[in-house]
């Protein structure tokens, strides 16, 4: 994804909350309510998990900056966890020609614990 199409895309985004985790779930905007198979895998791009709110790159980058676990699906997503070092390049699943891949960040204090 160039860097002019990448500041035109729009995301969905919406935000969980599971004990002390923030979980970001994020989709390219055009993948919402689809689902894609390719073999034995599969994926729905549920609405009601992914579409909070509509945001641009901006809107994303503040978003994943306060996420612990992040669920991305799209190429233009994943792009951009991957610049921020989030996703490392290449540990991502592809369904049907679609982007998928998690994150979480671990943070020191709970290295060990239960």
């Amino acid at each position: 994804m160039s860097r002019s199409e990448s500041e035109s895309a729009e995301y969905w985004v919406k935000l969980h909350t599971a004990g002390r985790d923030t979980i970001l779930a994020v989709c390219d905007s055009e993948l919402i309510g689809r689902t894609f198979s390719e073999g034995e895998l599969s994926i729905t791009v549920y609405r009601e998990f992914y579409g909070g709110v509509l945001v641009d790159e901006e809107g994303l980058k503040r978003h994943m900056g306060s996420a612990t676990i992040m669920n991305l699906v799209g190429r233009g997503c994943i792009s951009i966890a991957e610049e921020r070092g989030w996703v490392e390049k290449g540990n991502t699943l592809t369904i049907a020609g679609v982007k998928h891949a998690q994150a979480a960040i671990i943070f020191d204090d709970q290295i060990g614990k239960d």
